[in-house]
C-alpha cells in the first residue's frame, strides 16, 4: 500500500479501525500519521489507573487534564495566579475560611450530563471516601468523610462552596483545587457503574464510588473524552464536541506506549509519530539538525532524586545519607546525562516556584565519603540495592551512582521494572534506595514541602503516604515549619520560610536531589500550537493542528 492511499484509506475508517491499522504500521516506513490526529510516543508505562480520584502518575495526569475539568487551573500567561475552567467566579470570606465559586452555566459532560454543583460535590466527596494516594491534597484542609458532605457542599444548582479548616494563604487554596484529585465526575454516569462492595483496607464504605469502573472508564467533560487505555500500548482520547471552551482543532489523540528514545526519534524520522517526547541528548541533537523536524522544551517544575529508606539501619544513618550526596558525579550527569533536557539542582523547590533555593553545595568527593562512612562504622562499605525505572535517564543515572558508591566501599545492585513495578514497591516501602521524580501536584510551594518533610503517622499503615512515610523518615522540626508556611499570608515572609526549610532539608535528610527537569519534545514541523506547560499537567492538546 502506498502511502497516499494508507491516508486515503485512514480518513475513510472509524476511530477505531483507524487506531488498529495505525498501530499494526507503525514498523513501516514513512506512514505518515492522519491529518485529524495527533501521535505521540510516549513511555506511558507508569500508569496504573485512570480514575482522577486515584490517579497519581504523571503520564496519567496529562491524560487527565486533557479529559477531565477543574474548577480553576493554573493561568499559563501567569503561573502566580489561576483562572477560572468550570468556575465564572469565586469569593473568599473574611475570615479566610470559606470559599464560594459560581459555575459558568448550560455547561454539559461528555456524556451530554448537565454539570451542576451537586457533580462538583460528589466528586470531592468521592476522592475524600475512596481515600486513595491524592486524597490527601483536599483532606488536608481538615475534611474527612464524616465531614466532606458539610465542607464542599452544593447551595444550588450553580453555587459550590469549600470550607477549610483554617486561614490559609488563598493562593495555596486554590492551587489545590488545580491538581487532578480535584477533578469533576459525572455524578448521575458514574452512579450507574456503582459496586456494593464489604468494607476493608481498599474501600471503607459500602460501595467502590464507581472506581473500578473509572480505572479504564471515562466520565468527563474536558476538550478530549478518553477511548481507551491498554496499559503499555496505547492511549486513545477522542475529541469531546460537547466542551464548553475552545474546541479541539484535532479528532483524536493518541499516545503510543514507546520506551526507547533511538525508535522515537526513528520513528519521528520516518512519520509514523508527531511527537517524540522521551528523547535522550544524543536524539535531541539528531532531531534539532533534522530540517523537517523541530523541538519543543520547557522548564519543568519536577525533580529527579535518589531516596534512602530508613528501614534499611545502615541507610538509616545520617552519616551515610550525607555521604551519598558526594557519591554522586554530579558535573558528568550534567554534561551528558541530562544535557538538554536539565539542569543540575538538589533542592526539592523547582525554580520557579515561590521560595526555590538554587543552591548546589554537593559535588563528588569520594575522600569525604569515605570519611562520613567510616565516623557511621562502615569504613568497609556496605550492600544496598537500588530500584529503577527501566528508562533514561534514571537507567544511566543509576549505573553512574553504582560506579561512584563503589569508590567508597558501597555495592549497589540494580534492580530494574517498569514503572508500575517500581512505583508499587516504593509506596509499599520495601525498597532499599529508588530513583525517581516528583512533579508537583499543584504549583505552590507546599506541594513539595509537604511531601519531602511531612509523616503524621510513620506506620506501615499511616495514610498519608507522603515521599517523607515512604521512606520511613521524621523531621517533626521540618513538618512544624512547613505547617506554618501554610498560613503566611504574605508572600516574602512565606518565600523565606521556605528558603529556611529547604537549607536545613539539604544538610540533614535521606534524599538527594540531582536535577531539574527541561521538559523535551521533537516534533513535525507540520504541527501548529504544539506546547509544553511549566508542569505535567499543563501539557494541553486542545490547541495543536496540522498544516
Amino acid at each position: 500500500m502506498t502511502v497516499n492511499k494508507f491516508n486515503r484509506t485512514l480518513r475513510l475508517l472509524s476511530a477505531g479501525a483507524a487506531l488498529s491499522i495505525l498501530m499494526a504500521a507503525a514498523t513501516a516506513a514513512f506512514a505518515e500519521t492522519p491529518k485529524d490526529t495527533l501521535v505521540e510516543g510516549f513511555a506511558i508505562d507508569d500508569i496504573i489507573t485512570m480514575d482522577p480520584g486515584e490517579a497519581f502518575e504523571l503520564s496519567t495526569a496529562e491524560v487527565t487534564s486533557n479529559t477531565y475539568s477543574l474548577l480553576v487551573r493554573l493561568d499559563m500567561s501567569d503561573t502566580s495566579k489561576v483562572k477560572g475552567d468550570l468556575a465564572e467566579s469565586w469569593t473568599v470570606s473574611d475570615d479566610g475560611l470559606t470559599y464560594t465559586f459560581k459555575l459558568k452555566p448550560g455547561m454539559k459532560f461528555a456524556s451530554g450530563n448537565p454539570i451542576t454543583a451537586d457533580d462538583v460535590a460528589w466528586s470531592f466527596e468521592r476522592a475524600v471516601k475512596l481515600d486513595k494516594s491524592p486524597a490527601f491534597i483536599i483532606t488536608q484542609f481538615g475534611i474527612n468523610g464524616g465531614n466532606v458532605t458539610e465542607k464542599a457542599k452544593a447551595t444550588d444548582e450553580n453555587t459550590f462552596v469549600f470550607t477549610v479548616d483554617k486561614p490559609y494563604a488563598p493562593s495555596f487554596v486554590l492551587n489545590c483545587l488545580t491538581a487532578t484529585v480535584a477533578s469533576v465526575v459525572d455524578k448521575k454516569l458514574v452512579m450507574d457503574h456503582v459496586k456494593s462492595v464489604t468494607p476493608s483496607a481498599d474501600y471503607k464504605y459500602d460501595n467502590d464510588f464507581g472506581n473500578e469502573w473509572l480505572k479504564t472508564g471515562y466520565a468527563g467533560s474536558g476538550a478530549f473524552k478518553l477511548r481507551e487505555w491498554r496499559a503499555n500500548e496505547v492511549v486513545v482520547m477522542e475529541r469531546n464536541d460537547n466542551y464548553y471552551g475552545d474546541k479541539a482543532k484535532l479528532n483524536r489523540v493518541i499516545y503510543r506506549f514507546m520506551k526507547e528514545s533511538s525508535a522515537q526519534r526513528l520513528a519521528l524520522e520516518a512519520g509514523d509519530i508527531d511527537v517524540a517526547r522521551n528523547l535522550e541528548p544524543g536524539d535531541l541533537d539528531a532531531v534539532s539538525k533534522n530540517a523537517d523536524l523541530t523541538t519543543v522544551s520547557a522548564p519543568k517544575g519536577t525533580v529527579y532524586y535518589v531516596s534512602l529508606n530508613s528501614k534499611n539501619e545502615n541507610l538509616k544513618k545520617p552519616e551515610v545519607q550525607e555521604a551519598f550526596k558526594y557519591l554522586v558525579d554530579y558535573d558528568a550527569i550534567g554534561s551528558t546525562l541530562i544535557k538538554g533536557i536539565g539542569e543540575i539542582h538538589q533542592t526539592f523547590l523547582p525554580k520557579g516556584q515561590l521560595g526555590a533555593l538554587d543552591e548546589n553545595p554537593y559535588k563528588l568527593d569520594v575522600a569525604k565519603a569515605k570519611e562520613l562512612l567510616a565516623k557511621a562504622g562502615l569504613k568497609d562499605g556496605f550492600s544496598v540495592t537500588m530500584d529503577v525505572r527501566n528508562t533514561q535517564p534514571v537507567t544511566g543515572i543509576a549505573e553512574s551512582m553504582q560506579q561512584t558508591l563503589a569508590q567508597a566501599g558501597v555495592k549497589m545492585e540494580i534492580i530494574p521494572g517498569d514503572g508500575k513495578q517500581t512505583l508499587t514497591k516504593y509506596r509499599a516501602r520495601t525498597h532499599d534506595m529508588y530513583i525517581g521524580q516528583w512533579g508537583s501536584d499543584y504549583f505552590d510551594p507546599n506541594s513539595n514541602a509537604d511531601t519531602f518533610t511531612t509523616n503524621p503517622d510513620n506506620s506501615d499503615a499511616g495514610t498519608v503516604k507522603t515521599l517523607a512515610w515512604r521512606n520511613t523518615w521524621e523531621a517533626p522540626e521540618l513538618e512544624k515549619e512547613t505547617k506554618a508556611a501554610l498560613l503566611e499570608r504574605d508572600g516574602a515572609k512565606r518565600a523565606a520560610m521556605y528558603e529556611d526549610i529547604q537549607k536545613k532539608f539539604l544538610a540533614n535528610s535521606p534524599f538527594v536531589i540531582i536535577f531539574q527537569q527541561i521538559e523535551v519534545a521533537g516534533a513535525r514541523k507540520s504541527l501548529t500550537d504544539f506546547k509544553l506547560g511549566p508542569s505535567f499537567d499543563t501539557n494541553y492538546v486542545g490547541p495543536v493542528g496540522k498544516e
